[in-house]
């Protein structure tokens, strides 16, 4: 007999519909699997091998062939376990529903029958719902991600019986089989439940960091309202212990809310890696990562034998913080360049081409030298050769992808009597939503959103110079050295703060301020 059921693949943060198509005839006993398939899913024989006999079911003494359909993609994950088990019940005769081929199914399961979760559940669902199909059996843990996609019938399951019940006796008999299970594990799950509620609470405490509470450094908090506000990257340098790490994550009070594009995008990716938990919502706060100094090429920008997106793609819409810059390592930072221009990451393997979202913005924090004092001589002792070494840790184009480049001043004692005294981030977070307000509203009908992302050949129209202000550039230009790109981007700063002094036109003023953002960077390496 033959059978069909429908399921889903990871691909990148998408998904694509596969069948799993099960033949059971005569001729020799061997059971065999086709279709492109990775060791996880071929060992799947062996897991729905074993979970069938637990509950009851063994494998007829027959040629049973599984494909799965398309056999020109990839097929990589666990989640096949559970339509695979449906699939051969459905060619046994076990299973008879004329209505499993409007379904789809996914999920793992362990030798004893029991249904264990998978990543990727909300972009499956959304594939299959473009599809036309409208009854999911999900793994009960990702029972709360699944009811996300709306219009949906979603039927989680704690083990394989509960979906054999579904399929055979209904939906009334598999809700009071549920139930019956859920009641019994009631008491035991009771304290994990509201120690996980907990957890929750103290990773989302949204006060625990405001520039109400950032002493002094009046210049880099004035930067930092003007990256967000034009979603600009920077570059903090300074000496140990002047705030640059605390002002950094003070930034994520200051972004304004994610649209709801921005959070279903969001929560597909962090549904792919695995980490999108057992929340009652979509993501809709921002992203802020922070990765380690020493993550691999493959852990910032994706990648890996089964490919997924990294810590960029992690924070799309959000803040990617790297601090002690000049301590990762160079060939991981340099792999950061196209990405900052393209805003994606394009990644190459044998199993196909993926392009991840990379749409972040970068702040940076590093100390001046190796001991952090310089160009404090009484304190730094750093050689000339030291110094030398130290800069070239960070290139030249690199730098010319950061926007701002402002110096941490040492806090004074007088400024740590005035702790809290600061103006509030919500204070901030108001001027930074108007900002973005009237950005969206200019470039309405481009695609881009911000004035970070003006592209080159759209500056004369966004961000153009009346003959004072040219002749102004003109001049700086060849006394700071700049190159085309640093160009460009203090146009583009420029623009942002000619909006936030309310001016409609870019002022000279307004490029003074921005040139002051690069003349720390233009100092410090061409000195």
């Amino acid at each position: 007999m033959y059978s069909c059921i429908n399921t889903a693949v990871l691909y990148g943060i998408e998904a694509l519909m596969v069948s799993v198509e099960t033949d059971i005839s005569d001729g020799m006993p061997v059971f065999d699997m086709v279709g492109s398939l990775s060791p996880e899913v071929r060992e799947s024989k062996e897991r729905v091998r074993t979970a069938l006999k637990g509950i009851g079911y063994s494998l007829p003494v027959k040629r049973i062939t599984v494909n799965f359909a398309p056999g020109n993609v990839r097929k990589t994950g666990t989640g096949f376990d559970l339509p695979m088990a449906i699939s051969i019940l459905t060619a046994m005769g076990i299973i008879e529903n004329n209505s499993i081929h409007e379904m789809i199914i996914v999920g793992e399961l362990s030798l004893n029958g029991e249904v264990i979760g998978v990543n990727g559940i909300l972009s499956m669902l959304i594939t299959a719902k473009e599809k036309g199909i409208r009854i999911c059996i999900v793994p009960a843990v990702n029972a709360s991600e699944a009811r996300l996609v709306p219009d949906l019938k979603i039927i989680p399951v704690q083990n394989l019986n509960q979906a054999i019940t579904f399929l055979t006796k209904g939906e009334e008999a598999w809700i009071e089989e549920a139930t019956n299970a859920e009641t019994s594990d009631a008491k035991e799950g009771s304290k994990g439940v509201a120690q996980e509620d907990h957890a929750i609470e103290e990773n989302h405490d949204e006060n625990k960091y405001d520039f109400a509470n950032i002493n002094g450094q009046k210049m880099l908090r004035r930067a930092c309202e003007v990256a967000i506000s034009g979603m600009h990257n920077i570059l903090m340098v300074g000496p140990p212990g002047a705030g640059k790490t605390m002002i950094a994550k003070c930034i994520p009070s200051i972004l304004p809310d994610m649209t709801p594009d921005e959070q279903i995008q969001i929560s597909k990716i962090y549904s792919a890696c695995g980490l999108f938990g057992e929340r009652e919502g979509l993501i809709n706060h921002r992203p802020f990562r922070s990765p380690h100094h020493t993550i691999s090429p493959n852990g910032l920008v994706g990648g890996g034998s089964v490919v997924r997106p990294g810590e960029i793609s992690l924070a799309n819409g959000g803040v990617l913080f790297l601090d002690e810059l000049t301590e990762f390592n160079k060939d991981t930072l340099e792999i950061l360049r196209q990405p900052l221009e393209d805003k994606k990451v394009c990644i190459s393997r044998v199993s196909g081409n993926f392009t991840f979202p990379a749409d972040f913005t970068l702040v940076a924090s590093m100390n001046p030298c190796n001991c952090g004092y310089y160009p404090d001589l009484n304190r730094c002792h750093c050689s000339d050769r030291s110094l030398k070494n130290y800069r070239n840790k960070l290139s030249q184009p690199l730098l010319d992808r950061i926007d701002l480049c402002v110096q941490a001043e040492t806090v004074g004692f007088t400024d740590l009597k005035n702790i809290g005294q600061s103006e509030s981030s919500a204070s901030i977070r108001r001027r930074v939503v108007e900002m973005h307000k009237l950005q969206n509203a200019r470039y309405r009908l481009e695609s881009f959103n911000f004035n970070s992302q003006i592209p080159v050949g759209m500056l004369e129209k966004y961000c153009s110079l009346e003959d004072q202000e040219e002749k102004f550039m003109e001049k700086m230009y060849d006394k700071m050295k700049l190159t085309a790109r640093t160009y460009h981007r203090v146009l583009r700063v420029a623009r942002t703060i000619a909006d936030m002094d309310g001016s409609e036109n870019i002022k000279i003023k307004h490029l003074q301020e921005a040139l002051c953002y690069r003349a720390m960077d233009q100092n410090f390496w061409n000195d």
